[in-house]
């Protein structure tokens, strides 16, 4: 496990001095074409299977703690308890779960097999770094992106919790909305922003990780692919596990 750690570790070293040496000289580190490709499939892509879950989850959420709660009459705190879990927990993680399961997958499959076929080797042959080429713009792509489908996730997510909130509890759309953003926070917010950011990167420097460290041919990329879904899950979960302590002794006391 540490030797993975600081492989990727190095990995995302290795392509920062690349991109840094290219920049240096006066150049873009990657090509824009590849870049918006990637943001593509890792954002508009993803929209429908986040949306989609993210209703879901908010709806049923709502419905099942809304019942709890009317039993002590206090149906009225389900606006404030889902925009506060949406927010700053499960928006994150759950949007981090299905890019890692739907773009991670396809990423460590593309590199995996580009490295099996010697593609990998051909371009660093000549003369063009496979990091900053294959890597750079991937990993970007789902930093950058994974903030976008989290605020995508919470009103999906909030817009369910509305509609079942409105049906059974008898909760208007706007009272609904209303009492959510009364009770979510700032640091709610940026705690939110920052795990997406975070989890963005770790879940591009596994799948390229991954994808570049095959061996084995076709049976060694359906490894590799199945190891980059399971290990960018558990670590996305466990570093927000870890966040979620350092905000909790941090700002919750």
């Amino acid at each position: 496990m540490l030797q993975h750690m600081s492989s990727i570790v190095w990995l995302l070293i290795h392509t920062v001095e690349e991109m840094g040496d290219r920049v240096a000289r006066g150049r873009f580190p990657f090509r824009l074409s590849i870049f918006f490709e990637q943001t593509e499939r890792t954002g508009v892509g993803s929209i429908p299977l986040v949306s989609l879950v993210s209703f879901f989850i908010g709806l049923t959420m709502a419905l099942l703690t809304g019942y709890q709660l009317q039993t002590f009459g206090q149906e009225r705190l389900v606006p404030a308890l889902v925009g506060i879990a949406f927010t700053r927990e499960l928006g994150p993680l759950m949007t981090g779960i299905m890019v890692a399961a739907r773009i991670g997958a396809a990423y460590t499959a593309e590199l995996g097999t580009m490295t099996v076929s010697e593609e990998v080797e051909a371009i660093e042959a000549m003369g063009i770094g496979p990091l900053r080429f294959l890597v750079s713009p991937r990993v970007l792509a789902v930093f950058l992106l994974l903030p976008c489908l989290v605020v995508i996730s919470d009103v999906t997510a909030m817009t369910g919790a509305a509609l079942i909130s409105r049906w059974a509890f008898d909760i208007p759309f706007r009272s609904f909305f209303d009492i959510a953003l009364e009770n979510v926070l700032i640091r709610d917010i940026i705690a939110g922003t920052v795990k997406s950011f975070l989890f963005g990167l770790i879940i591009g420097l596994v799948s390229c990780y991954k994808g570049l460290s095959v061996r084995g041919g076709a049976a060694g990329v359906g490894d590799a692919t199945t190891s980059s879904v399971v290990t960018s899950i558990t670590t996305v979960i466990g570093f927000d596990t870890l966040c979620n302590i350092v905000i909790v002794a941090l700002f919750d006391k």
